[in-house]
């Protein structure tokens, strides 16, 4: 009878974490899409490519790739600049009090990594709306 209540609460154990641990987002798919929460613009853009591969890259590709990743990026980074807008206002709003916390260091850890996605994202974006340039395509509309 013993053996019999332990199996079941270990299922039961078992069952619950398997639940809340895997239904997030795996590691793997958030690094293949380079940004969190944006949706399908994120797919298209990626951060862990080095600067000089995706150069190598926007020299093949034409006017017309260009500026659809260009615009991509651009999204990805509007994004971005909104989650990091929302995150700066949850810190503010914490009383001083609680500024050495775990919730304030938590939220802080959360800021530094977006700002790092960012300049990730931006310094990409520079290179695809440099050849763009470069290339005499239009860059009406690319402006941050």
């Amino acid at each position: 009878m013993r053996f019999t209540k332990r199996s079941i609460m270990s299922c039961l154990v078992v069952a619950v974490l398997s639940v809340t641990v895997g239904c997030g987002k795996k590691s793997g798919e958030e690094k293949s899409a380079g940004t969190t929460g944006t949706g399908a613009a994120a797919a298209a853009v990626e951060t862990e490519k080095p600067v000089a591969e995706i150069q190598a890259k926007a020299e093949t590709m034409t006017v017309d790739n260009l500026k659809a990743t260009a615009l991509k990026y651009k999204e990805a980074i509007l994004a971005k600049q909104v989650d990091i807008e929302k995150l700066t206002a949850q810190i503010k709003e914490i009383p001083i009090a609680e500024a050495l916390g775990e919730k304030a260091k938590t939220l802080k850890a959360d800021l530094a990594t977006l700002e790092t996605s960012l300049k990730a994202l931006k310094d990409r974006f520079q290179v695809y709306y440099d050849a763009l340039k470069t290339k005499g395509g239009d860059v009406t509309g690319l402006a941050l």
